[in-house]
């Protein structure tokens, strides 16, 4: 009975169709975001920019999803959230286009900040559409599907990107972004259907009440909290990591493509592999091992100085094993704490302050690398590793207590629906 109990069920059809909408969507919005990490180093040498300039690139986008999400999170559960997708990602298309004609430094960051207050929003929908679709024992599977999209933007997009950039320029690889997105948001609007159960069942009429009401719940917090403390690593480490790659480990231009590329391979290799094991096993402990393994390589990465091009990939395989180890777990953990009316606001708020707690990761990052020159080496890269470490021990401790919040509202939920079922 025991062994019953544990077993995931299977996807229908149409849950199989969601899941490849909402991981190619995935896919689009990570790529615009990741591609700017290894246009790093092109885009510091094309606008003669410093790391704490570059960083400012970067962070802009963060700090308007965070915005966006906070002023939109109120009104997340009021509408059907097929059409709230479809208006942010035709937003997102948009951002990136403007991104793709941007003439000079202050109007990219300009385009950055539209692109980011439309993109920031569209991954906490995807979410509050994945607990509605799917149960809790599904979860860890869809969110390894899902975050494919991270995967398979550096196995095909980031060596692309790089290639369309090294070819024609910087502006290329978000026009080539924005061209896909367009097609994408075409096959969603026609194949996925209406989600409106949510709306049946809501209490604030107000969006504002509805926004302070979900903020003020104590176990929600919790959850935001996690979810902000473990953006901060890659948002500290990216933006600086082709620079990083290019100029201290001595890897060409021409190699970095492929660096990204195998990283990228792994990851898609692993991630459903991880989404199982968190169905199967238990979400909680393959987190912390992912965390663990993380810190390690984190600390190998961070210290290393002219590397074979083997070792640099073998490495980043191995780092990448890890961020993906915490990602799944973590993101099914979260979507098991708020109620389905709070949804939408609770997956809004969540995206909000993981992008606010990045932007200003990213920007904080910026101010302690430093570079003397566009071609000499990054120094202090090793102190952001020092500082991820210490964040991910903390995030171990409050991810337990997520775990245990979730797990406690999933018995709650049971014995509720056991006893209508009784009282029937």
């Amino acid at each position: 009975m025991k062994e019953k109990n544990t077993q995931a069920p299977p996807f229908t059809s149409y849950q199989k169709l969601a899941v490849f909408l909402l991981a190619i969507t995935q896919f689009t919005v990570i790529l615009d975001f990741m591609v700017m990490s290894p246009m790093g180093d092109i885009l510091m040498k094309s606008l003669n920019l410093k790391p704490a300039g570059f960083g400012l690139v970067v962070s802009a986008y963060a700090f308007s999803a965070g915005i966006s999400g906070l002023l939109t999170a109120g009104f997340a559960d009021k509408f059907d959230r097929k059409k709230l997708l479809l208006f942010f990602y035709i937003g997102f298309i948009a951002g990136t286009i403007l991104c793709g004609i941007a003439s000079s430094y202050p109007l990219l960051v300009a385009a950055r900040i539209i692109t980011g207050l439309f993109g920031g929003v569209i991954g906490s929908i995807s979410m509050a559409i994945v607990a509605d679709l799917f149960t809790l024992q599904q979860r860890g599977r869809v969110m390894g599907f899902v975050q494919m999209g991270f995967g398979a933007s550096q196995i095909l997009g980031i060596p692309i990107g790089l290639y369309i950039a090294n070819a024609w320029g910087w502006h290329a690889p978000f026009i080539w972004v924005a061209a896909m997105a367009g097609i994408i948001a075409l096959i969603i609007a026609v194949k996925l259907k209406p989600i409106t159960k949510h709306l049946e069942i809501q209490r604030d009429k107000s969006a504002f009440k509805h926004l302070i009401h979900t903020i003020a719940k104590k176990d929600y917090r919790v959850g935001f909290t996690a979810t902000a403390l473990l953006s901060i690593g890659g948002f500290m480490l990216m933006p600086f990591g082709s620079a990083f790659a290019i100029n201290n480990l001595k890897i060409t231009e021409n190699e970095l493509p492929m660096v990204f590329m195998i990283a990228g391979l792994s990851t898609l290799i692993v991630m459903p592999l991880i989404g199982k094991l968190s169905d199967r096993i238990d979400k909680y402990k393959i987190f912390a091992f992912g965390s663990l393994w993380t810190i390690v390589m984190i600390a190998i990465y961070t210290n290393l100085g002219a590397t074979p091009f083997v070792i640099v990939a073998g490495v980043n395989v191995l780092m990448m094993m890890g961020v993906m180890g915490r990602m799944v777990p973590s993101t099914a953990l979260v979507t098991a704490i708020p109620d389905m009316q709070d949804r939408g606001a609770f997956m809004s708020i969540n995206s909000s302050l993981q992008q606010i707690a990045g932007g200003i990761a990213a920007a904080f990052a910026g101010t302690i690398v430093v570079q003397k020159d566009k071609f000499s080496p990054l120094e202090h890269y090793n102190t952001l590793g020092i500082i991820i470490i210490c964040i991910s021990i903390i995030s171990i401790l409050l991810m337990y207590r997520v775990d245990k919040l979730g797990k406690k509202r999933a018995k709650e939920k049971t014995e509720d629906l056991s006893f209508a079922i009784q009282e029937v």
